[in-house]
């Protein structure tokens, strides 16, 4: 079984796409999430440019970054990284059994991205 999620950044954003083909398809809506974020990247070119420069803005998921916490790392979703790919302008690219790190170039926080969702309640 293929766990890579990918899609191009290429690729138009879908236009009306069923319930089904949005969230209960392979991807898990993961391709819904980077499609919001590629539209808020047009929406919020500020918002987008603070992504594309290494921050982990606040959206709608945990694994935004507002301010330093005293924890070493902070776990973050996989919707976020979805959403986070297509603010920066990037392909959707997410293995669901892998976890990604990424460190907030504005409050120097490690994230980790993963499909684990008890880890969110660890830390």
């Amino acid at each position: 079984m293929n766990n890579r999620i990918y899609r191009s950044i290429q690729e138009p954003i879908r236009k009306d796409p069923s319930f089904d083909e949005r969230w209960k398809g392979s991807d898990n809506g993961l391709i819904t999430f980077w499609e919001v974020g590629r539209i808020k990247s047009v929406e919020n070119p500020e918002l987008s440019e603070q992504a594309r420069k290494g921050e982990l803005p606040v959206l709608g998921w945990k694994g935004g970054v507002e301010k330093r916490i005293q924890k070493l790392i902070k776990y973050g979703s996989l919707n976020y990284l979805a959403q986070l790919q297509g603010l920066r302008g990037e392909d959707l690219d997410i293995d669901i059994e892998d976890e990604t790190e990424i460190v907030c170039t504005k409050t120097n926080m490690r994230v980790i991205f993963t499909a684990d969702t008890k880890k969110f309640a660890e830390l």
